[in-house]
């Protein structure tokens, strides 16, 4: 399966989080979408790894992606080494995506900067002929693959981004992706102990930050990325 775009997360909820009025509006545009989560969120305080799957799996078929598969690399522990890096090369060869979204470059969580110096390196050793890959079951070797363009998803810390996607009509849609995680968010019933994303306060900032990014580029509403090289467009009419 190829896909236009492929959406990485260290943890179940990191996409939806970061990216989930982008994806929808991308699905929504006919470009075929789909997300890998690196872990299985097994340290998370709230809920179970049994939990998180099925809340993974309801938020995609809200998001209306095409794929969506979990790693399962160690939460809290995997690295940027060679076993990792080739595991997520054997992923961008298998997808061949146009675009890669990734974690923050920075940010509170350890595994969020992690995650994306991981799948930035990964995305560049894909491209490499003299690494040979396969998937685990197959014979054949897999051909090469980088993808055009690697951005990187805002989560916890406000970072400056150098790309704003105008997600007017596509907010609603992130926020039920998100609510479809409810053992991680904000739930007054709750007797699962606070963590810092299970307050109002959290929720209501994915609502607020998008509108003050949107306000910024004149729309109303945003969601904004890093990218590692320059943004280039056709023409000075391609901006808004």
């Amino acid at each position: 399966m190829k896909l236009d775009i492929l959406v990485f997360g260290a943890h179940p909820d990191d996409a939806e989080l970061g990216a989930g009025a982008t994806i929808a509006k991308e699905v929504s545009l006919g470009k075929k979408v789909g997300i890998i989560d690196l872990t299985r969120g097994e340290l998370g305080t709230r809920g179970t790894p049994a939990i998180r799957d099925r809340e993974a799996a309801r938020a995609a078929e809200l998001l209306g992606i095409a794929v969506r598969e979990n790693m399962e690399f160690s939460d809290g522990f995997f690295r940027n080494d060679t076993e990792h890096q080739l595991a997520i090369v054997r992923q961008i060869r298998r997808f061949r995506p146009e675009i890669v979204l990734c974690n923050a470059i920075e940010d509170r969580h350890i595994d969020h900067a992690r995650g994306s110096s991981l799948v930035s390196d990964a995305c560049f050793l894909s491209g490499l002929v003299k690494i040979d890959t396969r998937l685990e079951g197959y014979e054949e070797w897999q051909d090469p693959w980088r993808p055009k363009q690697v951005y990187h998803y805002i989560q916890w810390k406000n970072l400056t981004p150098d790309i704003a996607i105008d997600v007017s009509g596509f907010i609603e849609k992130k926020l039920e992706a998100i609510r479809a995680y409810d053992s991680q968010f904000y739930d007054p019933q709750s007797e699962e102990p606070d963590t810092p994303i299970s307050s109002r306060n959290f929720l209501d900032s994915i609502t607020y930050r998008a509108r003050d990014l949107g306000r910024l580029i004149g729309v109303e509403y945003a969601e904004g990325f890093t990218a590692e090289r320059p943004v280039a467009v056709r023409d000075l009419d391609a901006l808004l």
